[in-house]
């Protein structure tokens, strides 16, 4: 499947931001989706997860109730909300499509990916 991510730009810390990831050319349904992300010089860290039919989500510890994440699989796209937002948030972010559940936390269990998206917070 193909991925498109949107959304991301500076946003002064405390703020709030949707991002979107859309697929092109199957249904999203059919697929575990899964945000990362990925500051400059660390590794890719998973964010959240939410399955199939979006009746259940899955956090890292990190998120502490900031975050949620949501899908519409009519608009075949999925959503990642970010509230009280932190410089340490500042990341490219990634949706990806997988098909475990519980999902995986690590990149190997998804299969495809969006191009990115870059949130930059502002302190």
């Amino acid at each position: 499947v193909q991925l498109q991510a949107s959304g991301g730009r500076l946003v002064q810390a405390g703020g709030s931001l949707r991002l979107s990831c859309a697929a092109s050319d199957r249904p999203l349904s059919r697929y575990v989706m899964g945000w990362f992300r990925q500051a400059s010089g660390m590794k890719r860290e998973f964010v959240a997860a939410i399955r199939k039919s979006g009746d259940s989500t899955y956090y890292a510890d990190f998120v502490k109730g900031r975050i949620i994440i949501s899908r519409d699989n009519a608009k075949d796209t999925v959503y990642l909300q970010m509230n009280s937002l932190k410089s340490e948030d500042t990341a490219v972010y990634y949706c990806a499509a997988g098909g475990r559940w519980p999902p995986s936390i690590s990149e190997n269990g998804y299969a495809s990916w969006g191009q990115g998206t870059q949130l930059t917070v502002s302190s």
